[in-house]
């Protein structure tokens, strides 16, 4: 056997690809918009998955959406009640909505041929 028969080529996933929860959390930022605040996505991500995420796991993804790229995020001014704080409001970027047009394109891809052979579900 040759040497060249033994050795195999790593493949990394990008660092840019996104995760189930990441492209949620993406889109909910993009639904959002000026109202994007983590505990915001959190309900939004609630509402449209039934899943209740936990506060902690809904700013480890964002943190992991900035990090990438597709979003930034601001402190915006203390709520006007005694001893308001400030809400962390994340917007997309340039690079998030390119993520979201990519995902969504791969999704129909994925899709496309699928539809008319699925059998509808029994009532």
């Amino acid at each position: 056997m040759r040497r060249a028969d033994l050795s195999y080529k790593i493949v990394l996933m990008p660092a840019r690809s996104l995760g189930s929860l990441e492209l949620a959390a993406l889109l909910a930022v993009a639904r959002l918009g000026h109202n994007a605040y983590g505990l915001a996505v959190r309900g939004d991500l609630a509402e449209r998955t039934g899943r209740d995420y936990s506060v902690g796991a809904v700013y480890t993804t964002l943190q992991r959406l900035e990090d990438k790229g597709f979003v930034t995020s601001r402190a915006s001014a203390p709520l006007p009640v005694r001893g308001g704080r400030s809400r962390r409001q994340f917007t997309l970027t340039g690079a998030g909505s390119r993520a979201l047009r990519e995902a969504e394109r791969q999704a129909a891809s994925m899709w496309a041929g699928v539809g008319s052979r699925l059998k509808p579900r029994p009532a």
